[in-house]
């Protein structure tokens, strides 16, 4: 495991407080070569949707990171602290080591923690733009993002996690899948099985007491979703009021299927057995105790 602090070089992006693009280009460049096609093309993704634009939700973001700069300071010791004895955390719970870079950098608005490929090292991007937006900035939730995106590096180096498929409803249940297995990963690692950092006003026992209602609408419409009318996952959509109920879901699901089967198991399951499962969790009711869910790898 490496860590990659880019924190020191990101004063030099702004014009006072003004983000400068150009800058920000010149950052990337030298902090993290090669790194820039890949944010600038998942920026141009978001926007072709209509859904956003870069004036009114790219740069008041980007521009907040150099105002707040209390704020930016936090979320930076934050990551320092979390990233201290992070092996053995991971060790001591899983009994595996992962071979990751965890990146600390100013992205463009890509996400608050991304795991991807950077010169053939698989790596976690960490958005501090995007981190001080969702206020994720104290050591509890900036452990509990890290915390998630390792649970994707765990899937992809111990079981199977990027597949590839032909339509839209195989897609968004792997993604279900997946962010359930980042999600379980994440609260072993907290030590909380009801752990979620997004549990803010109330949130996860609004999701508590809507469950079925979630689990109905998403097995709905599952059928039609795309990347543009999914209101699942992602900070910028909202179920009901409500922000990334896909990974409440995606977790009480992965739990279910831990009633039975054991985690290094389950991350290798193809989309075949996934559906089926799904299908299975689909069907229960509400006598199934969301409670029991927390009671993982009976299977021995």
């Amino acid at each position: 495991m490496k860590i990659i602090d880019t924190y020191p070089a990101i004063s030099a992006v702004y014009e006072g407080t003004a983000f400068s693009f150009e800058k920000w280009k010149t950052y990337i460049d030298s902090t993290l070569p090669g790194a820039s096609s890949l944010f600038v093309s998942d920026v141009k993704k978001c926007l072709e949707t209509g859904e956003v634009s870069w004036e009114k939700d790219y740069l008041p973001v980007l521009n907040a990171v150099a105002l707040n700069v209390e704020l930016r300071e936090k979320a930076y010791d934050s990551f320092c602290r979390a990233t201290e004895n992070l092996e053995r955390t991971i060790y001591d719970r899983f009994g595996k080591n992962l071979d990751v870079d965890i990146i600390f950098y100013l992205g463009l608005c890509n996400g608050a923690g991304w795991v991807t490929q950077y010169h053939g090292r698989t790596s976690i991007f960490l958005g501090i733009e995007k981190i001080l937006e969702l206020n994720w900035c104290g050591i509890d939730d900036m452990r509990g993002l890290i915390y998630h995106e390792l649970g994707h590096v765990y899937q992809g180096q111990y079981g199977i996690l990027e597949r590839t498929f032909d339509n839209n409803t195989d897609s968004f249940l792997w993604q279900l899948f997946t962010e359930g297995v980042a999600m379980y990963f994440e609260q072993t690692l907290v030590g909380d099985p009801n752990y979620y950092h997004q549990d803010r006003d109330d949130w996860k026992k609004w999701c508590d007491d809507h469950f079925e209602e979630i689990k109905e609408d998403f097995g709905r419409d599952l059928k039609t979703m795309t990347f543009s009318n999914q209101c699942y996952f992602g900070d910028w959509v909202k179920y009901k009021g409500r922000g990334d109920v896909g990974y409440y879901l995606g977790c009480q699901f992965v739990r279910y299927i831990l009633s039975w089967y054991k985690f290094d198991e389950t991350i290798c399951f193809d989309i075949d057995r996934v559906t089926q499962l799904y299908q299975q969790f689909n069907s229960i009711d509400r006598s199934f105790s969301l409670e029991s869910t927390c009671c993982a790898n009976r299977r021995s």
